[in-house]
């Protein structure tokens, strides 16, 4: 008491100029610590591991050790103190009780648990206690017997910051424990946990908690504070959070702080830079419409807003994969995550899209926005974003292009400015089967006989055993570096290319004596020699190519798609002999029949 005025003294002095503080401030406790579980039956989106806990309690089989994984904010550590909770749970007068998860209201050591303070459940933090140790500390306190609970329990947290030194220093405490001792280990990293430790403990995966039960949660505790939300808001919190408990309680609380304790979709998007679904839906109605100055539009209104443009793109991809998901799985408009206007007309544009089309925008958009993050000038980034979604939304599928060239219709639709293809004339032997083959007559391989003793009658033979005897050096070099000069059963004679292995001879004689059981003779000559078999492998593709490149409806293609080149040539199976020599060349054609006539000898 202050003797002069007579008011009361505080700890703290008040600043200048301002009152000081009650005496007996109630300090204020975040959402996410006031309705933290205390129970089980608490927690929500976790029934098969507290179906899985509760068998082992009554069956009494109740392991050495846990370990919690799963994502930030679903529960790890809670679930650790409430298995504490539940492994001591004892009610006054009642101490012969076994473990249980029934807990219907606070035993004699819960509310110690819960806050954190009992002297037999043990918080460790592993970040910060990670070295060897502070592991021999628990390995010498582990012996002694708890001092008031049924069970000494250690949890400790971010296991997977310990040193390897501090595993090592686990294994044995952690695989013969006193049978008052249990462990309970929680890690968003379970990777990074050696598997020796993983195979002494009994592993539950926290699942993320669903966003329709997140969204439920969020109402129930919202009519607890007595905070007015729309629903539409609770759902943006939810799609945010993606499934972490934790964090859809902060983004609440600060949700509650920005619109002053009311909870409105306007507020969570001006809190979270998010942009306005229906405006999503308008921007993506103008995507697949390729209208670009609305799309530009659309996206300029979010972006005035304060959405970020990468998010605005990041919501337009939701949204395609939420109309793909309506086309192919109808029942999924029953998602209580989903507001009206996504149920609506998500349904609307499934039924008029294809799967092609939304396939190929999210292709793009999933390749664009990180493009966008990383911008200088992200709002320019989205635009081209944008116009490219506008263009491809007016491509046919590949299917459709090759209907349209063969009818010899223009691909773009009238007025989109793109030049027409040009009519093409039909051949008399180039049908349906046979249009835009690029068919390729294959170079028939040689089959060796089998062993014992092949008949080698070709150098190709010879390539075709090497690779059968898995001898993949020789067969290249075979392919690469021989210029054959003269072949025939017993003999070879051939030239080297620069840079082949001088010893090729010596190494081919020997493996074809090996190989046939027959002595071979190979040599060198100062003869030019053929190509190699891979020049002529090369010179027959390029003829293949430019063959392919001269059929009219090749032609087409690459003229309608500028930039497009012909990667491969192959010969469609149910194409006859007489179109492949068509668009091959007569010379080719009569190649590939010498070739099948060798072989048939």
């Amino acid at each position: 008491m202050d003797e002069t005025t007579g008011t009361p003294l505080t700890d703290e002095p008040a600043l200048p100029g301002f009152a000081a503080a009650p005496a007996a401030a109630t300090a204020y406790r975040v959402l996410a610590r006031k309705y933290r579980p205390r129970s089980f039956d608490d927690l929500i989106g976790q029934d098969a591991m507290v179906r899985t806990i509760s068998n082992a309690f009554e069956a009494k089989r109740i392991p050495q050790a846990w370990m919690l994984t799963g994502v930030r904010g679903v529960g790890k550590t809670t679930t650790a103190r409430i298995l504490a909770r539940g492994l001591n749970y004892e009610l006054p007068g009642n101490r012969d009780a076994g473990p249980t998860v029934r807990m219907p209201e606070l035993g004699v050591h819960c509310q110690a648990i819960i806050d954190g303070n009992h002297i037999d459940v043990i918080e460790i933090d592993a970040a910060s206690n990670n070295g060897v140790d502070n592991i021999r500390q628990i390995n010498d306190a582990v012996r002694y017997a708890p001092v008031s609970a049924r069970y000494k329990v250690y949890i400790v947290d971010e296991v997977h910051m310990l040193s390897t030194g501090a595993f090592n220093a686990f294994l044995k405490t952690l695989e013969e424990p006193p049978p008052h001792a249990k462990f309970v280990f929680a890690t968003t990293e379970i990777r990074k946990v050696p598997v020796t430790i993983l195979s002494r403990c009994q592993r539950f995966d926290l699942r993320r908690v669903p966003a329709d039960k997140l969204v439920a949660h969020l109402s129930r505790i919202c009519a607890l504070e007595g905070v007015a939300a729309e629903a539409e808001a609770l759902a943006s919190i939810a799609r945010a959070a993606e499934g972490s408990v934790r964090d859809a309680l902060s983004l609440l609380d600060q949700a509650i702080a920005h619109g002053a304790g009311r909870v409105t979709a306007d507020t969570v998007r001006d809190m979270l830079g998010l942009a306005d679904r229906a405006q999503v839906i308008d921007l993506f109605e103008a995507v697949m419409g390729g209208d670009v100055p609305a799309a530009f539009a659309a996206m300029r209104v979010q972006y005035e807003a304060g959405a970020d443009p990468a998010l605005v793109l990041t919501d337009l991809a939701a949204f395609v994969h939420l109309v793909t998901r309506l086309k192919l799985v109808p029942e999924a408009a029953a998602d209580p995550s989903l507001t009206e206007v996504e149920r609506v007309r998500g349904a609307q544009f499934a039924k008029s899209l294809k799967v092609g089309t939304l396939s190929r925008a999210w292709q793009m958009l999933t390749k664009a926005i990180p493009e966008v993050q990383a911008a200088g000038r992200p709002l320019a980034a989205a635009e081209m974003v944008l116009v490219r979604l506008c263009h491809a939304a007016e491509l046919p599928s590949p299917e459709e292009a090759l209907r349209i060239l063969r009818e010899g219709r223009p691909l773009a639709p009238e007025g989109k400015g793109a030049p027409p293809a040009p009519p093409l004339r039909s051949s008399p032997s180039t049908g349906p089967a046979g249009s835009l083959a690029m068919a390729r007559a294959e170079p028939l391989s040689p089959r060796p006989e089998p062993a014992p003793g092949p008949r080698l009658r070709r150098f190709e033979d010879v390539v075709a055993l090497a690779g059968e005897k898995r001898d993949i050096g020789l067969k290249v070099a075979l392919e690469r570096d021989v210029r054959l000069v003269r072949f025939e059963e017993g003999r070879i004679e051939f030239a080297l290319e620069p840079g082949g292995s001088s010893t090729l001879a010596n190494d081919l004689s020997r493996r074809l004596s090996e190989w046939t059981g027959t002595r071979w003779v190979v040599a060198l000559s100062s003869e030019p020699g053929a190509p190699t078999l891979w020049s002529q492998r090369q010179a027959l593709e390029r003829d293949r190519k430019s063959n392919a490149a001269g059929h009219p409806l090749v032609q087409a293609v690459l003229a309608t798609f500028p930039g497009a080149e012909i990667v491969d040539v192959r010969q469609r199976a149910t194409e006859p002999a007489d179109a492949a020599a068509e668009i091959l060349g007569e010379a080719d054609a009569e190649a590939a029949r010498e070739t099948e006539a060798d072989d048939d000898l």
